[in-house]
């Protein structure tokens, strides 16, 4: 068994007052096959009543609205996760994997996984990579996606800030840069072009000394579930050309990253905004004590700040502008 303490700082800095911030969050970890969330806190400044609700893929939403001014909005989601061992992915599948998958997907209801979607979409530079990878319903589903994921690990060079939030994967496609946001996109394109059923996954990747991932460790993380014959969904990390197992901890899934951004918003305002994000991810072989606080980082300077008062008059510009983080 293994257990994490994760803490997820977000803050936006504003150049100029906004007058009020309406925002959705999806940091609290899913309670799904061998995972499980013990306990999970979110607070926010300047200080709202914050609403809770499960989107139709089953994960937890948090939303609040700060209808008031100021110039700072702070996050911080604090959780205890329990994973329980789950058993090694084989190397391959029985002969009739392909028919297998076929009839899974006719049994039951996984189109949303095969359709194109927001950021996962055919386009002519995605159809000549998947020429260049052999991408086609050969071997087994298995194996087909295990090369996948090596294969996509040696194309991409891994560079932060290479694209953005909003980027469409031939931007990494063409420049063989990206984040884990774009390898995963990219990966769940291919998979649908051969009728394998994939999804995103947002959440966390814990990282030791002896770990040697090239994600970035302070940041939230994106890798992809494939649905097998014989294993159900099985997680693949093509940034770390890893199976995604005891290490991965999964806070929501969707069709792609337009479902599942840990924050998505929108603020009152003629003004620039700062973000501002910070991951800290400890582990333990048992639960940490209820009472027990988790230790700050040096560089977390501010965690929540006091909220402000209310503006003595109305903002007279009003500009509406959408507040999300990428994935690294």
């Amino acid at each position: 068994m293994n257990c994490y303490s994760i803490r997820h700082l977000t803050r936006y800095r504003y150049s100029q007052s906004v007058s009020e911030s309406i925002m959705e969050t999806r940091m609290h970890p899913r309670s799904d096959s061998n995972q499980h969330c013990l306990t999970f806190s979110l607070s926010v400044s300047p200080r709202c009543r914050v609403f809770t609700y499960r989107d139709h893929f089953g994960n937890n939403v948090h939303h609040f609205d700060i209808p008031s001014e100021h110039n700072q909005l702070v996050v911080v989601a604090e959780s205890v996760v329990e994973q329980q061992p789950m058993p090694d992915v084989p190397g391959f599948l029985s002969p009739d994997a392909w028919q297998a998958l076929d009839a899974m997907i006719e049994a039951g209801d996984y189109w949303e996984m095969l359709l194109p979607s927001q950021f996962v979409v055919e386009t002519p530079a995605l159809t000549l990579l998947a020429s260049q990878m052999g991408v086609s319903r050969r071997d087994d589903p298995l194996m087909l996606v295990q090369e996948l994921n090596q294969r996509l690990f040696d194309y991409f060079e891994y560079v932060p800030r290479s694209t953005r939030v909003d980027s469409p994967i031939d931007d990494a496609i063409v420049s063989g840069k990206g984040v884990c946001q774009d390898f995963a996109h990219t990966m769940i394109a291919l998979l649908r072009t051969v009728r394998i059923p994939a999804r995103y996954v947002s959440g966390y990747l814990y990282r030791s000394r002896e770990d040697h991932d090239r994600s970035t460790p302070d940041a939230t993380h994106a890798w992809v579930d494939v649905l097998l014959p014989h294993l159900g969904w099985a997680g693949f990390d093509p940034t770390n050309n890893l199976v995604a197992h005891h290490r991965h901890i999964r806070t929501a899934v969707g069709r792609d990253y337009a479902d599942v951004p840990p924050t998505h918003g929108i603020f009152r305002g003629k003004t620039s905004s700062e973000l501002y994000v910070a991951v800290h991810v400890e582990a333990s072989d048992q639960p940490p004590a209820l009472d027990r606080k988790m230790p700050i980082p040096e560089d977390w300077s501010v965690l929540v700040e006091r909220a402000q008062e209310p503006p003595e008059r109305p903002q007279p510009l009003i500009d509406l502008q959408q507040m999300q983080q990428q994935q690294q």
